[in-house]
């Protein structure tokens, strides 16, 4: 059994190392919870790298259905190719086509299968995956044929726990949930991403984004992408660190919704503690 030690781009905290490898040894899905921008889908694509396995991304939506992910058959086809005279149209095998778990049971070798933001789908769309999760495979009625994982695939899910979900799923799962990182462990993530940024400009950068998170009048708090896109227009735009907390430059990188930049603006506005917020 590989283990999962890391990789050069993504910073993982003891924690989640243990987590990721205990999910591996005993075979079971890993659950990651955590709010936007803690990177709960470059875990998977992480892993992945580290291990040299392939990555299979089953993005789900609110139309989602479980048997998208198992196979699809595809009747329109069949139906076009019957009426224009399309060769092979009795081998219905031919018509059907896996979804992304399916590729993940019917690949030769180990992949990680990641299924991102389950929360989206309905309530019902995590029920419908225990028994492919549990026995790893699942029938086709079409061909009377069963797909058996070759390779009991490595499966992370994610989720923005946007609603809650079934208690029978969650038993079967490993859970863990990524804090948003404190300041020395996001200047670990900055410096994998910018291993020569000038260490004045990112520690004001650092002191305004977390000022501004823990504003609690803030809705829509900015993350670890936001403030990697704000610290790289602070750089091209020859921003002068001392200025960073006063005038927070930008700050459109940060703060996506009107309410948010104004109630940034008005606590720059009060005298607290000895400085302007």
């Amino acid at each position: 059994m590989q283990e999962f030690k890391g990789s050069s781009n993504y910073v993982v905290s003891s924690d989640l190392l243990r987590i990721v490898n205990i999910a591996m040894v005993l075979q079971k899905p890993l659950l990651i919870k955590g709010e936007p921008g803690t990177g709960k889908t470059m875990l998977a694509e992480a892993i992945a790298a580290a291990l040299g396995k392939k990555l299979i991304i089953w993005n789900i939506k609110s139309t989602t259905k479980a048997q998208d992910g198992l196979y699809v058959y595809d009747t329109v086809q069949r139906l076009y190719d019957s009426q224009f005279g399309g060769e092979g149209v009795d081998d219905i095998k031919k018509y059907i086509k896996l979804g992304k778990l399916g590729e993940a049971f019917a690949a030769d070798e180990q992949v990680i299968l990641l299924i991102d933001e389950i929360d989206k789908a309905d309530l019902e769309f995590p029920n419908d995956l225990l028994w492919e999760l549990d026995r790893m495979e699942f029938y086709i009625p079409e061909t009377k044929e069963t797909i058996k994982a070759k390779q009991r695939p490595i499966v992370i899910i994610t989720s923005n726990a946007e609603k809650e979900l079934p208690d029978a799923f969650l038993r079967r799962c490993i859970f863990h949930y990524i804090s948003f990182p404190n300041q020395a462990m996001m200047t670990d993530i900055v410096h994998a991403h910018y291993d020569n940024i000038e260490d004045h400009l990112l520690e004001m950068a650092m002191r305004a984004f977390y000022r501004v998170r823990d504003l609690p009048t803030v809705a829509k708090k900015p993350s670890t992408s936001e403030l990697l896109d704000w610290l790289q227009a602070l750089r091209l735009g020859g921003v002068d660190p001392e200025k960073i907390e006063e005038e927070l430059p930008y700050a459109g990188i940060l703060l996506k919704k009107t309410e948010d930049l104004t109630a940034v603006k008005n606590a720059k506005t009060r005298v607290k503690n000895g400085y302007r917020w």
